[in-house]
């Protein structure tokens, strides 16, 4: 099992678009990633560093798992 990657808000949404998500909007401090063909949005934070609770529930959402996140993210 891959351990999570530490990243920022900004490389949770470089990571997740290299997987075919875009930002559809940024309201506050939260960026609202969308993907066709997908029914969920992903809702990052826009922090220095995304807790590993809060990414592992986004990469759920997203439907991918943690080693082909990890894959994506490059770490």
């Amino acid at each position: 099992m891959a351990s999570l990657p530490t990243l920022s808000g900004r490389g949770v949404v470089e990571a997740f678009a290299r997987d075919g998500w875009q930002m559809a909007r940024q309201r506050g401090s939260h960026m609202i990633l969308v993907k066709d063909a997908h029914m969920a949005t992903l809702s990052v934070p826009d922090h220095r560093e995304v807790a590993k609770g809060t990414l592992r529930s986004l990469i759920r959402s997203s439907g991918l798992t943690v080693e082909e996140f990890a894959g994506l993210a490059g770490k």
